[in-house]
């Protein structure tokens, strides 16, 4: 799945993320970045590299399964399928509004 699909993905469940309060980037490996700015209203969603609170490290096919609802991020993390730079906690907030 190219990064403009991925992004598409993101995009439909930006309303949920809304309330996140956070900036958090999915760096996607050999593809680029995807950064949510939940801080704005309404919440934004970019291609473009920024600061972020939160980094998530994670391959295109393990995103895509975590955006899915087909893998649990805290399982994904526990097996170190993804990597987190910056605030944990601010992960454990997005992983709980995917989950809803």
């Amino acid at each position: 799945m190219s990064l403009e699909q991925t992004t598409e993905r993101i995009r439909s469940h930006l309303p949920q993320l809304a309330s996140l309060g956070y900036k958090v980037k999915f760096a996607i490996e050999g593809e680029g970045v995807v950064v949510i700015d939940a801080t704005r209203v309404p919440a934004t969603l970019s291609n473009e590299d920024a600061e972020a609170d939160c980094t998530i490290r994670v391959s295109a096919d393990r995103l895509n399964q975590l955006i899915e609802g087909r893998m649990s991020p805290t399982l994904a993390y526990t097996l170190g399928q993804i990597k987190i730079d910056g605030s944990l906690g601010v992960a454990m907030k997005l992983a709980s509004l995917l989950e809803s």
